[in-house]
């Protein structure tokens, strides 16, 4: 069983390798452009397929189900919300990131204030991404292949620290010759590819787990599902929930609006689209793509609930709470329903998961250490040559570091919840300040460096000193970072009004591509925002906010269930 399992994952694996390399081997990538934004020569499936993996990862397929096994239906929030994002980035944003040319956000920013603004914008995104998000894609990419394959039997090795370095390292190897020997072309193309192996893997567990949970029929188990459900199946998260309903329309909001519209690893795809309505198709196909997303990163968490609680499902109990471990949920669950063949072909599209968010990010880590750090500061008459080549020095060490640190995470709870922490913490700041610039023409640069720097102290405060942490924790964490986002625009605007820069900001016409508009934008933006709403209006149940939220599952008396040592 276990060598048709090897075997499946290495065919996969392979087929996604070779598929790429014929697909982008006549492709230049020893300029610039060729390297970091592909030659702007991005369709628009390859945009959605490639948006859509660099976002979806195992801190999803592990974490969100692991939430949505504590939680229900309400995490779903993580998912579908960001289709309003998609919807702004779409008509609002890209349009001005297009129509400037830029190849990154701080060289946005620079254009539109100073190189102090550009630079700091610069640092924020390279630390976040070398000590938070890299080592959380390789911890728990592990974390999920430990528990689908049963890596230990496999390699003879028990000791689950051994494991999880083994398995970091082989994916920073694996997505660092992807990401800095074939530059964005390479990320993109092997993204698509992977994209069709995750969204048919993502179907088969949801289908294998409903059948499970129907005794072997798929029907049953649906049918099971609706009926015992209960709280869980509430779209509607309460106020101490992970996603709680009214945060909808304040921090969660803000946070899906900086991923999908600001966050560089993810609009270095659509910076390198060969046209505007190439742009905008592929950002709303990846919003449609999106509202599938439940289905596979919710409903299986849901039903792991159910099977543990029942004692079917062996998940491992914390002995002194009696709670199940949330983010071996699904690992749980996949080893449990797939049969052999199936596993291997699944654990080999979690790779690649794991890979298109690891090479994705470390393709932006190189550029922008690249084009806003080493042309800038270190050696502003560097060819094209050299810069590709430093950037690429520069991810080789910043992958080392990403396996140094993402062991260490092992105890840090729930990793989705960290993640979406640290994001409201390093990133509201940036994009109060790109609102900011995308919608005024005289607040003047001193005003965006300090609330750059002000409202990631604020934040801080909010989220690590007291009295300040007990005040945010009152309101709601996501209420809190509304509340500062809104505070750092008003001083913005505030301090323009006051004191003004002397010329008004004129907006930069690069002429980069070509910038006529999808026509269909509008009639198909609206038509996913409506979908949302019927999908929020079909699950809601406002008794969540009189009765609390769905209580986190507990070792059943008669449970199968392993205790952790």
């Amino acid at each position: 069983m276990f060598a048709i399992s090897i075997i499946s994952f290495l065919l996969f694996t392979a087929l996604v390798a070779v598929g790429t390399w014929l697909i982008v081997r006549k492709h230049e990538t020893s300029s610039q452009e060729g390297f970091f934004l592909a030659g702007r020569t991005l369709t628009f499936p390859v945009i959605a397929g490639s948006l859509l993996l660099t976002n979806l990862s195992t801190e999803q397929m592990v974490g969100l189900n692991g939430s949505a096994f504590k939680e229900g239906m309400s995490v779903m929030a993580w998912e579908v919300v960001a289709v309003v994002a998609l919807v702004l980035m779409a008509l609002w944003f890209l349009p001005k990131f297009l129509r400037a040319g830029v190849t990154t956000v701080p060289e946005y920013l620079r254009l539109r204030f100073d190189e102090t603004t550009g630079t700091i914008c610069n640092i924020i995104f390279l630390l976040s991404y070398m000590v938070i998000l890299l080592p959380i894609i390789l911890y728990t990419g592990a974390r999920g292949m430990i528990d689908i394959l049963d890596l230990g039997t496999i390699i003879g090795v028990q000791n689950e620290m051994t494991q999880l370095y083994l398995l970091v390292i082989a994916v920073a190897v694996i997505g660092g010759a992807y990401a800095l020997c074939g530059g964005l072309s390479s990320c993109a193309v092997s993204d698509t590819l992977n994209g069709i192996g995750l969204l048919i893997g993502g179907f088969v567990i949801s289908w294998f787990a409903f059948s499970a949970l129907g005794d072997g029929t798929f029907c049953k188990g649906v049918e099971t599902f609706f009926a015992d459900g209960g709280a869980r199946l509430n779209s509607l998260g309460a106020n101490d929930s992970e996603a709680p309903f009214f945060a909808l329309f304040t921090g969660i909001l803000l946070i899906h609006t900086f991923y999908w519209c600001t966050n560089q690893q993810i609009i270095q795809r659509t910076l390198g689209a060969r046209s505007l309505a190439e742009g905008q198709k592929g950002v709303l196909l990846t919003g449609a793509l999106k509202l599938l997303g439940p289905i596979y990163l919710v409903i299986p968490g849901m039903i792991a609930a159910m099977l543990f609680m029942n004692g079917t499902l062996n998940i491992p109990v914390n002995p002194e709470t009696g709670l199940a471990v949330s983010d071996k949920a699904y690992g749980a669950l996949v080893n449990m329903v797939l049969p052999a063949p199936l596993k291997g072909f699944f654990a080999a599209v979690l790779l690649g998961a794991i890979l298109s968010s690891f090479n994705s990010v470390l393709n932006s880590t190189c550029t922008l250490f690249s084009l806003d750090i080493y042309k800038r500061w270190i050696n502003r008459n560097a060819d094209d040559k050299r810069v590709v080549r430093m950037g690429r020095v520069f991810g080789f060490f910043v992958a080392v570091a990403a396996v140094v640190i993402a062991p260490m995470l092992m105890n840090a709870g729930s990793i989705f919840g960290y993640l979406q922490s640290m994001n409201g913490l390093t990133f509201i700041p940036l994009l109060a300040v790109v609102v900011v610039a995308m919608t005024t023409k005289y607040v003047p640069a001193i005003a965006a460096n300090t609330i750059l720097i002000v409202g990631m102290i604020l934040n801080g405060l909010g989220y690590f000193v007291s009295p300040f942490k007990e005040w945010a924790a009152c309101i709601g964490q996501f209420h809190f970072v509304a509340i500062v986002f809104v505070v750092m625009v008003l001083l913005m605007v505030i301090w323009g009004k006051i004191k003004p820069q002397k010329e008004p900001f004129a907006d930069v016409d690069a002429k980069a591509t070509d910038l006529t508009p999808w026509r269909f934008l509008v009639p198909v933006s609206v038509a996913l925002l409506i979908v949302i709403g019927v999908i929020y209006a079909c699950f809601a149940n406002f008794s969540v906010f009189k009765d609390g939220k769905p209580a986190y599952p507990k070792a059943p008396a008669k449970s199968v269930a392993k205790v952790v040592k």
